[in-house]
């Protein structure tokens, strides 16, 4: 039969051990989820996330949804690179910062597409005062149909948030992006 002070010391060892377990799964999970949540051109990202005072996990979620962070992506509504800059907002992006001999094409390039993306993240921050469901839903349908949406009581109780969003697509959109936000500010955190 084994003593008092053998058991104490046995229940000490198994509950170090179930520690020990739980920090290792808890490593290989993180591993694990950056595989499928990369978090490719950081640098870049936190920069202008700086600049523009955004969460650069947002961006990061962002991005994965818009082009699983393929710079060469091309939507059907003709949106570029890695966050999907629409023409219009390029064309307005290089009107206002200003960028010499703008070309769609520049798009393209992952530098100023993130760039952009950041930038117009904060506009969307002013406008919808920060309101994250407003600002994702806003990225993906336009803040135009936003706004319009929170005028109408079918779609917003209170003209601050909305409790459906008419556009099945940018739902989803939402949804996914809240959640991949979510897990990237615990994987990189």
């Amino acid at each position: 039969m084994l003593n008092t002070m053998t058991k104490k010391f046995i229940r000490l060892a198994v509950t170090i051990l179930i520690i020990i377990a739980i920090v290792v799964a808890l490593q290989n999970t993180r591993w694990a989820l950056q595989v499928v949540f990369p978090f490719h051109y950081e640098e870049i990202i936190e920069l202008y996330a700086e600049e523009y005072d955004v969460d650069p996990h947002l961006v990061a979620a962002i991005i994965r949804n818009e082009s699983r962070f393929n710079p060469n992506a091309l939507s059907r509504r003709d949106a570029k690179g890695l966050m999907q800059i629409a023409p219009i907002t390029g064309r307005w992006a290089a009107e206002r910062f200003p960028i010499e001999d703008y070309t769609e094409e520049m798009l393209y390039d992952p530098e100023l597409n993130i760039h952009i993306g950041c930038w117009y993240l904060r506009i969307l921050h002013n406008e919808f005062d920060n309101n994250l469901q407003l600002i994702i839903a806003a990225y993906n349908a336009g803040n135009g149909n936003v706004s319009k949406w929170l005028e109408n009581p079918e779609y917003s109780k209170d003209g601050e948030t909305l409790s459906e969003i008419p556009f099945p697509e940018t739902d989803n959109y939402l949804k996914k992006v809240l959640r991949d936000y979510k897990i990237y500010q615990w994987i990189y955190r």
